[in-house]
């Protein structure tokens, strides 16, 4: 990534055209060949920019000091500099990612910790119960016994059930554990993931990150 900290004006050409008057700018130049233009306010916010693929050309003779940004469609913004303050580049590599608060290994976590709010006399037999085909995320027993298969999603979609019955019908194959049923848990449980879910005996249970922390009652809605 390259920083430039400058006085420039900035002029755009495409399907308008705009001008950005002379001031102290943040000009910042990525990887991925995007130009933005920032000022010291609106947050993230860009005044202007170039999204990629894009070409960037710095002026040289007469026009040194005047930078050119061309897209694929031939739009134009040209950054005119009139004192540079900060030029410096530097290698950032790839990234990896945000980790969101209440991602799934967070949320398998805190249910096998609190499995009674799945339901009163609930016992948690293992985490990531390994099968032929992956792990199941909780394997617990309820009150009655039974063995209960659990997939945790953030948000619950029909490859989520999927997999869950994928897991089911190993797991049902197992003498020691069958009958086996299925529990689908996820903060936001898609209309369609649900019929299908419903549709093969399973369960369904919307997930309450901020209960299952104890910051709220938790309470677990099950379906």
């Amino acid at each position: 990534m390259r920083l430039v900290i400058a006085r420039c004006s900035v002029d755009y050409a495409g399907r308008l055209t705009a001008h950005l008057p002379s001031a102290p700018r943040l000009i910042l130049v990525k990887a991925d060949g995007s130009v933005s233009i920032h000022a010291d306010d609106r947050a993230y916010k860009p005044l202007n920019w170039m999204s990629p693929p894009c070409t960037l050309k710095e002026g040289a003779g007469e026009e040194e000091g005047v930078w050119t940004v061309i897209n694929k469609a031939g739009e134009k913004l040209i950054i005119t500099m009139e004192e540079v303050l900060h030029d410096s580049s530097h290698e950032l590599g790839v990234d990896p990612g945000l980790i969101k608060d209440g991602v799934e290994a967070h949320l398998q976590e805190l249910l096998a910790d609190r499995i009674e709010t799945l339901g009163e006399g609930y016992t948690l037999i293992r985490r990531e119960y390994m099968t032929a085909i992956g792990p199941v995320d909780i394997l617990c027993r309820d009150a009655e016994g039974g063995t209960v298969a659990v997939e945790i999603k953030r948000r619950g979609e029909i490859d989520g059930v999927e997999q869950l019955t994928r897991y089911l019908d190993l797991l049902n194959r197992d003498p020691h554990l069958a009958p086996v049923r299925g529990v689908f848990a996820a903060q936001e449980i898609k209309p369609q993931a649900r019929v299908l879910a419903t549709d093969r005996g399973i369960g369904c249970a919307v997930l309450d990150y901020d209960a299952l922390r104890g910051i709220e009652d938790d309470k677990l809605r099950l379906f």
